[in-house]
């Protein structure tokens, strides 16, 4: 399944989602995220060892709630499952998304190793 026309007008945007994922006890754990897309997968961007990263590597079913930031009205909710974990070029990624939402640089740690979630959706509403 790809994504819907309204699902990347919302992961292109400035809005921001909330990442669900399971936790090993099998509660939810959701975290709010800055978001991306290349027109087939929901692309996250974290850094390895964080809890959704973890999460993710153990059980790779997720979902992520998007609110348009100037219509709370308006969202998309995306189910599916985290198919890659991508560190090739995710540190230039976390920049493009700083600049998106922040209009600046991220400031990196030195100690972070940056990781991409590609996910495919399986279900998507809004």
């Amino acid at each position: 399944m790809g994504l819907s026309p309204k699902a990347i007008e919302l992961l292109a945007g400035k809005n921001l989602g909330h990442l669900a994922t399971v936790m090993p006890n099998g509660s939810p754990q959701v975290t709010p995220v800055w978001v991306d897309h290349d027109d087939e997968f929901v692309l996250i961007n974290t850094a390895i060892g964080r809890v959704k990263q973890r999460n993710v590597t153990r059980d790779p079913r997720v979902a992520v709630s998007l609110t348009d930031s100037a219509d709370p009205f308006t969202k998309v909710q995306i189910r599916g499952r985290v198919v890659a974990q991508v560190t090739q070029g995710a540190s230039e990624h976390i920049n493009k998304l700083s600049h998106k939402y922040m209009g600046r640089d991220y400031p990196m740690r030195p100690q972070e190793t940056r990781v991409i979630l590609k996910i495919k959706p399986a279900r998507i509403s809004s």
